[in-house]
């Protein structure tokens, strides 16, 4: 999961979370997920120990919350 842009990659971050919320897929799933975007996606997602502003406007403090659980960022 390689994202072009921040507007891709907060759009897969929404689809993930939002199919956790209706039950779609499991926590396990949405704990996989967020990693693996995570993982191939960093300068994307975090800079400076901060959600990038891009991804904070296209995701909501909801959603980032758990992606901020997830991720055991502090």
């Amino acid at each position: 999961m390689f994202y072009r842009t921040q507007r891709e990659m907060a759009a897969a971050i929404n689809q993930l979370v939002d199919a956790y919320w209706q039950d779609e897929i499991k926590e396990q799933g949405l704990i996989q997920g967020v990693k693996n975007i995570y993982k191939n996606n960093q300068d994307k997602l975090i800079k400076n120990n901060q959600f990038t502003k891009v991804v904070q406007q296209q995701c909501g403090k909801r959603r980032l919350a758990i992606i901020e659980r997830v991720l055991e960022i502090e």
